[in-house]
């Protein structure tokens, strides 16, 4: 688990290498679902190439709650550890590279880094990342306008806009693809205030 921390820390290489063999390498097309909603996560995902999503369906329509791309691991977390039900489905956007740890290694990893210095400290940092961010887009996403939720987009996260579709970028912003098209077109006009 957290190979993709592994240039940051080099000081737990050892221990990154050692489960470098239990990782399941898949080259996958688009679309490809690698974990389906309502099952349970039995794998850390790592991604070297590509780009995919994390959805959940509500009422007949997909809505997406993040993107993921090169160097990016994720998972199910709530499912993983806690052997539930995803509430997520994560599916590739672009045909991909990854590579998934079955829970048992990473399990045994994790046992095997917690007696490490190092390891509170990446945990730490993990954690208060990504608690960082998804406070960050709640609050967004309760604040901001969708007209500022896509500027954003372009300014702090141009990759998004590059490299997605604009009907999931859509359904991140909570518009529709007419809304979206709409926002659009009034930015490349000037026409946007907030």
């Amino acid at each position: 688990m957290l190979f993709h921390f592994k240039n940051q820390f080099p000081q737990l290489n050892p221990f990154w290498d050692k489960y470098l063999e239990f990782q399941q390498r898949q080259e996958v097309a688009a679309k490809t679902i690698l974990l389906a909603e309502g099952t349970v996560s039995q794998n850390y995902i790592f991604i070297e190439k590509g780009c995919v999503r994390a959805f959940f369906n509500n009422n007949g329509d997909d809505k997406t709650v993040q993107f993921f791309f090169e160097n990016e691991g994720l998972t199910s977390f709530e499912s993983f550890i806690n052997d539930t039900p995803g509430q997520f489905t994560i599916e590739t956007i672009e045909p991909s590279v990854v590579y998934l740890l079955p829970k048992q290694y990473v399990i045994r990893l994790m046992e095997e880094l917690s007696s490490e210095p190092y390891f509170a400290r990446l945990i730490m940092q993990v954690s208060a990342g990504r608690q960082t961010h998804y406070i960050n887009e709640f609050v967004s996403f309760i604040r901001d306008k969708p007209e500022q939720r896509y500027q954003k987009l372009l300014t702090e996260r141009p990759h998004i806009i590059q490299r997605v579709p604009q009907h999931y970028i859509a359904s991140y912003l909570g518009v529709s693809t007419v809304h979206l098209s709409r926002i659009k077109s009034k930015l490349a006009k000037g026409k946007l205030h907030f």
